[in-house]
């Protein structure tokens, strides 16, 4: 499996601090994701993981710390006026999402919920946008579902045309926000066969799952969080030799 071989620093969190409220649910978060490298982000429910990858296309926006990406501030910053800094808009267009609900359009075909957004974005001709949609929906195993409504498609065939709308954009970075839990478990399979696809292509990927077993099967980067903190990390051998106790215990009790 492709993993980053410059070491390139795609997105660098530092001094992360989210707060709802008065309640501060992340406590300073760094994390640093290199290009091509496959990030899984684990943890109990509440602590937080969500959220920072939702701060990593500022869909969240933090408080406090700093989040660039190729070097661009797009974060509150650490307090240095010499970053460069973008928009959030210019973020997003580099970085993809896919969401436990899978948000697509219901009014719109499959085709027509990947043309559209790309057009949008990308500009072009209908004819263009229809083409790059039908590449797209092809690699997720789904050009012949192109025309069907969302209503018409299962749950794996809905979240597997998201997968495909984020594609479409050609994203730097994939945001995975627990991709499996809407789903039926019958059809977990087929999603996270397209994910693993991905990876192999040296997608770099960023994916907040309970599915312990494909993370400890992509995963180069492990990040265990409780609490609103990251609580031990690790590479591929994370789960073998893993000796934080807490982090032991919740591998434990899920695989």
């Amino acid at each position: 499996m492709p993993t980053s071989s410059n070491n390139e620093v795609l997105m660098e969190l530092s001094g992360v601090r989210k707060t709802f409220g008065t309640i501060e649910v992340l406590h300073g978060i760094d994390l640093q994701i290199s290009k091509g490298s496959h990030a899984v982000i684990f943890g109990p429910s509440g602590s937080g993981k969500s959220t920072v990858l939702r701060c990593m296309n500022l869909l969240e926006e933090p408080q406090e710390g700093s989040i660039k990406f190729l070097g661009t501030e797009y974060g509150p910053g650490n307090g240095k006026d010499d970053v460069k800094r973008g928009k959030p808009i210019e973020l997003r267009r580099k970085v993809g999402m896919v969401f436990q609900q899978f948000n697509l359009f219901p009014h719109l075909s499959a085709i027509d919920n990947l043309a559209l957004p790309y057009r949008s974005i990308r500009g072009g001709s209908v004819q263009e946008a229809q083409e790059r949609a039908a590449h797209e929906l092809n690699k997720v195993g789904l050009l012949k579902f192109a025309t069907n409504y969302p209503s018409q498609l299962s749950g794996g065939q809905q979240q597997r045309v998201a997968i495909a709308r984020a594609l479409s954009l050609d994203p730097e970075l994939m945001l995975f926000d627990e991709p499996t839990s809407a789903l039926d478990p019958e059809l977990v399979g087929e999603v996270l066969a397209v994910m693993r696809q991905l990876a192999e292509s040296g997608m770099t990927m960023v994916v907040v799952t309970h599915e312990m077993n494909f993370a400890r099967e992509i995963g180069d980067l492990n990040v265990f969080m409780e609490a609103g903190n990251i609580v031990a990390t690790g590479g591929s051998d994370f789960f073998e030799n893993c000796t934080n106790q807490r982090a032991q215990e919740f591998i434990g009790s899920v695989l």
